[in-house]
């Protein structure tokens, strides 16, 4: 009979923390007014909370912790989310990736660290344990973020970073034994590896501060042995808003080099064929982008949007580089999201109608066969050495994780490897791939997951999400919190809006800039839509998307707070005024604008979530997540944002802020922290939608 008691007082008073709106820690105003073009003022209250290392913010941020901890945490436990999450997500390594010779996987050796990479001749024994970051840590949490094989399968060079920043290491072992070499370079930002001989290309940036905007950034080739000093400058801009990008053929015939600016891009080259290798112009000041693959028979081969929607393929003479040549043309119905280049196959992979689709095409674009696939899915793979016939590849979808089939490309015979088992019944999912009305001429397409038998009353609980920026294509990944949501009963929704590439390069466009409200509009459609439809209902619909997502989101709901009850925006672009003045901001002013343009100014004032907060608005419940090293879309985003809707007395739905520790933009790098936040996450959603 206690124990009845003492249950009842813990249901009652858990039940009870909604009803009334918390004690937020304090918060005192400090107002900062900027003004703009001599004309227009903005003013802001907790700026300084961008000091995010001072005394005060990080108690206010510490008793902030507190707050939402104790939400979600019992959230949490209420539904079970996290022992829920762990079970449906158990798996503990990656597929194998061919790379040279070699085959590549990580794995959890320990829920609390970091993936080790493991190695193997074969794909069905990846047991090798090459790269383990956790001996790397001086008391830092260490993650393997990408690496490369050399040419001849001799070396890996590997780029860990440290507390989840987007600062880059880069260090070398040799194959197969995974000793490790002296190389070690610092300094490295959103940079690829592209060896070349005995080095490797690489580039960096200057450290100007830590949530400082990124500029300078430099080429380099560095040889095996040498010091970082030592290195040779391949190129770099004054400009500030110049970034690039590179890769050498498999070949090692040609460097390619691209720089993107807001307005164009430019493409230059060094031919190691050449009696005298220099780096020289190849395709300037184009509008559209020439991703170059590789080489075939001495020639470039790209993919490029320009002059069409979907995505071509071309073939480049790099000596007469203006009279490419159509190998692929462009699929009317679908978007070309990757291709691989083997020796003479093209490996065409498509989003069509929110499928993926796989085409195979010779070098005189004919289509030779093609792969069918489960709707809403998305495949990834293919890789290897360009002469290898025998391929793998894998499909996932949101409630199945990815599954392993072999391919040759000469017979095209497909087969399973090895078994993916899961803790689920992974049939037991329906799946609709429909398009909702914006306007009389837009349609915009979602899909829609939720459990076999459900009825669609209008009485669910219903998870929306969208990206919809940057022209990215969306496609489905297997999330373990999506399979939780949908066997507790819910409905999951993602929206394809204007702003990604998911039907284009215009549907791109439709959603940038100035269309950015677009994308907001599509999104709020989208929740509309499921509640017409009887999908859900206003109390019964949460919202959430990372990043560009994350702004949509706020501003979604920002904008109608009558259709949602919960938003978990994360790692979200909170302030539209500000946000070019911090790390990569200023590269990002062709996707939003800058405000050093007047209607561009206006029509970021016009969306920004954090000044379009209104004083007599009670907004939905929400659960702000950010990430303390996140230097690409920096934490005081998330802060000023929380801050503003806490401090005004008509708020009374619960607004939490959640900071994940030593990590970044991608969140937490050990699966004990992942499965944590997820069942923050849902635990939170669970509490508003179903009490």
């Amino acid at each position: 009979m206690k124990q009845l008691l003492i249950l009842l007082f813990l249901y009652f008073s858990f039940s009870d923390t909604i009803a009334q709106r918390p004690e937020y820690p304090v918060c005192p105003k400090h107002a900062v007014t900027d003004t703009f073009f001599n004309a227009y003022t903005v003013t802001e209250n907790y700026r300084w909370l961008e000091n995010v290392h001072d005394t005060k913010v990080r108690e206010w941020i510490k008793e902030e912790e507190n707050l939402s901890d104790k939400f979600t945490n019992r959230a949490s436990s209420k539904y079970a989310c996290k022992t829920l999450i762990d079970k449906y997500s158990y798996i503990r390594s990656s597929h194998p990736v061919k790379s040279g010779k070699y085959y590549f996987t990580f794995y959890y050796r320990n829920k609390l660290a970091s993936p080790v990479l493991y190695m193997g001749d074969d794909p069905e024994e990846v047991d090798y344990p090459l790269v383990d970051p956790n001996f790397n840590t001086k008391n830092d949490k260490v993650d393997i973020q990408s690496y490369a094989v050399s040419r001849d399968s001799k070396y890996l060079c590997y780029l860990i970073n440290r507390n989840g920043t987007d600062w880059r290491e880069a260090r070398v072992v040799s194959l197969p034994s995974g000793t490790r070499k002296r190389d070690h370079i610092l300094g490295i930002k959103y940079s690829s590896i592209a060896w070349m001989n005995d080095g490797f290309f690489y580039s960096k940036y200057p450290y100007e501060g830590e949530f400082k905007a990124a500029f300078g950034e430099e080429v380099y080739y560095h040889k095996l042995g040498d010091e970082q000093a030592q290195d040779k400058l391949i190129f770099k801009r004054k400009s500030p808003n110049a970034q690039f990008s590179f890769r050498t053929t498999s070949d090692e015939q040609f460097f390619v080099l691209q720089e993107e600016t807001p307005n164009y891009y430019n493409y230059f080259f060094i031919d190691y064929s050449a009696k005298q290798p220099y780096l020289r112009p190849l395709l300037m000041k184009q509008k559209s982008k020439f991703n170059v693959l590789d080489s075939h028979n001495g020639k470039l081969i790209c993919r490029t949007f320009k002059d069409n929607n979907g995505g071509s393929i071309v073939e480049i003479d790099p000596y007469a580089p203006y009279q490419w040549r159509q190998v692929v043309p462009e699929l009317q119905d679908g978007v070309l999201l990757i291709c691989k280049v083997k020796q003479d196959r093209l490996i065409c992979i498509y989003q069509s109608n929110q499928h993926p689709i796989v085409k195979i095409f010779d070098y005189q674009a004919h289509a030779l066969y093609q792969l069918e696939l489960p709707e809403a899915s998305s495949v990834n793979g293919f890789s290897g050495e360009i002469d290898d016939e025998d391929l793998i590849f894998y499909n996932q979808q949101y409630t199945t994780p990815s599954l392993c089939y072999h391919f040759n490309t000469k017979t095209f015979q497909r087969k399973p490897g090895k078994t993916t088992k899961v803790t689920f019944y992974f049939q037991n999912y329906e799946y609709k791939s429909i398009s909702y009305p914006v306007n009389d001429s837009i349609n915009v397409p979602m899909t829609i997951v939720y459990k076999k038998g459900l009825k669609l009353n209008g009485n669910n609980p219903c998870l929306l999400k969208a990206y919809g920026g940057f022209g990215a294509i969306s496609t489905p990944s297997f999330d373990p919190g999506i399979v939780y949501f949908i066997e507790q009963g819910g409905i999951y929704a993602f929206a394809n809006i204007r702003g990604g590439g998911d039907l284009g390069k215009e549907w791109a466009k439709a959603g940038k800039g100035l269309h950015k409200q677009n994308s907001i509009d599509d999104f709020n459609a989208a929740a509309e839509f499921l509640i017409k439809e009887k999908y859900t209902n206003p109390k019964k619909l949460a919202s959430t998307g990372g990043s560009h997502g994350g702004l949509i989101v706020a501003a979604a709901a920002i904008q109608r707070p009558d259709l949602y009850a919960a938003v978990v925006p994360v790692v979200g672009v909170m302030d539209m005024i500000h946000f070019e003045d911090y790390t990569v901001g200023n590269f990002h002013t062709d996707e939003f604008g800058t405000v050093r343009d007047s209607v561009d100014f206006l029509n970021l004032r016009s969306y920004s979530p954090l000044h379009n907060i209104k004083e007599e608005v009670n907004y939905p419940a929400m659960l702000v997540m950010t990430s303390e090293n996140d230097d690409r879309v920096p934490p005081f985003h998330s802060y000023k944002f929380v801050a503003r809707l806490q401090n005004r007395e008509k708020q009374l739905n619960p607004i939490f802020l959640r900071v994940e520790k030593d990590a970044g933009h991608y969140g937490a790098i050990n699966h004990s922290k992942y499965t944590k936040g997820k069942g923050a996450m849902y635990g939170f959603i669970m509490r508003i939608l179903m009490g």
